[in-house]
């Protein structure tokens, strides 16, 4: 009896499923923590999605980035651009704002093993893997803790607890979105 109750108070204190009260449970730290992978992680991916997308930061924009998923063996390169674009930039958006977080989880898990498929073998090499590597598994690893409590989700009647079934979930379909991608590869 004496350890059911150490459980549950444990898990209580840490938001799961038997404290029912999700992030709000959290410890400060570990919500600033998360906050702050948030921001930066977020941050990343809009860059990333909005050189993709428009030319910004130095990118190479739709055209440039379409031939460079074309050279790699893609179908419709531009058309990739667009989808690789748009997930890392509303991707990050949502990492950022703690918004939808599995889901914005799984647009930048799905993007980032695509970009691992193409890299892999330049492990810490000026074009290395490592950097892509560290964002997808923030990502997962944001997928399965939730955002934390300074998050939009957090005022989310469905997310406001984060459920691990709903990180789970979010990286299956992250894994089967990015191989149906890589497997048109040429």
């Amino acid at each position: 009896m004496a350890s059911r109750h150490r459980t549950t108070s444990l898990t209580s204190s840490l938001g799961g499923p038997l404290g029912g009260q999700g992030a709000t449970a959290l410890p400060t730290g570990v919500s600033l923590g998360l906050l702050l992978i948030r921001l930066m992680i977020g941050l990343i991916m809009v860059g990333h999605g909005t050189q993709k997308l428009f030319g910004w930061f130095g990118g190479a924009g739709i055209d440039g980035t379409g031939k460079f998923f074309t050279q790699s063996g893609y179908p419709a390169g531009k058309a990739m651009a667009v989808v690789a674009g748009l997930s890392e930039a509303l991707g990050g958006l949502g990492l950022f704002l703690g918004l939808l977080t599995p889901l914005a989880a799984a647009a930048v898990l799905g993007t980032m093993i695509n970009a691992l498929v193409v890299t892999w073998g330049d492990f810490f090499l000026p074009t290395g893997v490592e950097f892509t590597l560290l964002i997808a598994v923030t990502a997962t690893a944001l997928a399965l803790t939730g955002p934390g409590r300074y998050a939009v989700d957090h005022y989310l009647p469905v997310l406001r607890a984060p459920r691990l079934s709903y990180g789970v979930a979010a990286i299956v379909l992250a894994v089967v979105a990015a191989l149906a991608v890589v497997l048109t590869r040429d």
